[in-house]
């Protein structure tokens, strides 16, 4: 069984939130960091991880993305300061 994981991006200026899923976080990291794709986090500079969540099931990281996203930004920030007071950048390895 893989873990998969949501996760919230910022940019240095802490001024956007960008919230994903992946079943390879490091890898998918990586490629968010090298501008691999185009979108939101390439446009904004998203690549400070600030929070995740770690699941054994993918439904189940998917659904929690799903209800992140909805959240207002003042929601999302009250869920990233509960593990990250300070939004620095967290490390995985």
């Amino acid at each position: 069984m893989n873990s998969c994981y949501v996760y919230i991006l910022t940019n240095k200026h802490r001024t956007v939130l960008y919230t994903g899923v992946t079943s390879d976080i490091i890898n998918r990291l990586e490629e968010h960091k090298q501008g691999k794709y185009s979108g939101f986090t390439k446009r904004y500079n998203a690549t400070i991880l600030v929070y995740f969540e770690k699941f054994n099931y993918i439904d189940k990281a998917i659904e929690r993305e799903k209800q992140i996203k909805k959240f207002r930004r003042s929601k999302k920030l009250a869920l990233i300061q509960s593990t990250n007071p300070t939004l620095k950048e967290l490390t995985l390895t």
